[in-house]
């Protein structure tokens, strides 16, 4: 079985993607107590694979990756995202909470085959665009170390020259980013996300991103063409909603394109049969209704025949108005702990630790596990020693979700 590192695990979808993928986590490291008191209790529970998890309550700055020992098949960071998020203050690579140097500290001492890590969207903007530069740089060569008092901006010049001078020397890696949304590889959540990948450059791994498995004009068709969406609902079609008039062309552009992908997975399809949480005909855990739902300007919640808008966790707690369902009709509730749970692609066995504000955090902060699935387990392929049936099992993995 391929190793693995996991740094900043948070509540642990993004180890829970990679343990399902294949590899065995060596360390799951996270210094939040909360998140590491949910993985606990599930480790008390004995669901798999997370009771093997050595969890480790420590802050990465603090760890000593030297026990780990060298040339692990992965290390995997949900690097915190606070300094980036468009929500967030703003503050970058000012904020201390700021660890991308510090994961490249990891990626040095441990020097892995792979790398995965994620980021939010805000990551990309313009005000970030020569940090974001420097953080690829940092990871393509992580023995290129920043001297005593040189800002990062005259680390980043001078990476840029080791960059371009063409020589492999040492540790290096080759990097590739893209921006995905989870709702393209069957997450009903609009969610897009940074991911970089990096592979080490003695290996000679040619790698791209996974294409996408499911598609918004798929739905459309599902929807709107065919009905097929619908009727695997059960909802007559005297209480269907329409068509809205302002995707009438999409539809008909996306009925011509058949056949399609996978449709975009929707809220209905992910909680359909849970119950109704106001009135509750059996008991499901983490399914308790939450209430003070209100809509307002810009918060309207998210549609029952839609991918979730993205969940989100806020510096000091869930936003207002955020992570609300809206039924049909325009009321609208918010989600509980078990269907945002599904709407990040948890499993059902696997229980939350602490209040729905403490809970909605940790689920906002993480990696939709699915999502952290398909790309680890894209990356194992290539990092088997025989790669001769890579392109076949590729093809097998997709045409499975």
């Amino acid at each position: 079985m391929m190793t693995s590192v996991e740094l900043f695990a948070g509540v642990g979808g993004l180890a829970l993607g990679v343990s399902r993928a294949g590899f065995k986590h060596l360390a799951v490291i996270e210094r939040d107590k909360d998140a590491c008191e949910t993985i606990r209790e599930n480790q008390r529970l004995g669901l798999e694979p997370v009771a093997g998890w050595p969890l480790r309550q420590v802050d990465v700055r603090s760890f000593d990756f030297g026990g780990l020992g060298e040339d692990i098949d992965l290390l995997a960071a949900g690097v915190p995202c606070q300094p980036w998020s468009i929500g967030g203050k703003h503050r970058g690579y000012d904020d201390e909470r700021n660890l991308f140097p510090e994961t490249v500290a990891a990626i040095r001492a441990l020097r892995p085959k792979a790398i995965l890590m994620e980021n939010v969207k805000g990551l990309l903007r313009e005000s970030f665009a020569k940090y974001f530069e420097y953080i690829t740089l940092m990871v393509a060569h992580p023995e290129v170390t920043r001297k005593g008092a040189e800002t990062w901006g005259d680390h980043r010049t001078r990476l840029e020259r080791h960059h371009t001078a063409g020589r492999e020397r040492g540790l290096e890696y080759n990097v590739v980013f893209d921006l995905l949304n989870a709702a393209d590889y069957g997450v009903a959540q609009r969610r897009e996300r940074v991911f970089l990948v990096a592979f080490r450059s003695d290996l000679r791994i040619a790698w791209s991103f996974p294409r996408p498995t499911h598609t918004h004009d798929a739905l459309l068709v599902d929807q709107w063409v065919t009905h097929e969406y619908w009727q695997r609902h059960g909802v007559p079609a005297n209480r269907r909603p329409k068509a809205p008039a302002r995707i009438q062309r999409r539809i008909e552009r996306a009925s011509s394109l058949l056949p399609l992908d996978r449709p975009w997975r929707t809220v209905r399809d992910s909680i359909a049969d849970l119950p109704d949480p106001e009135r509750p005909d059996r008991i499901v855990s983490n399914h308790e209704f939450n209430r003070g739902a209100r809509p307002y300007p810009g918060h309207t919640g998210s549609p029952l025949d839609e991918p979730a808008k993205t969940l989100k966790a806020g510096d000091h707690g869930v936003p207002g108005g955020e992570n609300m369902l809206r039924l049909p009709g325009g009321r609208v509730r918010y989600f509980t702990v078990r269907e945002s749970a599904r709407l990040q692609s948890f499993p059902d066995a696997f229980l939350f630790h602490g209040s729905w504000t403490e809970t909605m955090r940790q689920l906002g902060n993480a990696v939709p596990v699915q999502l952290a699935e398909v790309i680890a387990s894209d990356i194992k392929l290539h990092l088997l020693p025989d790669r001769s049936r890579l392109h076949a099992g590729r093809n097998t993995l997709q045409s499975a979700r």
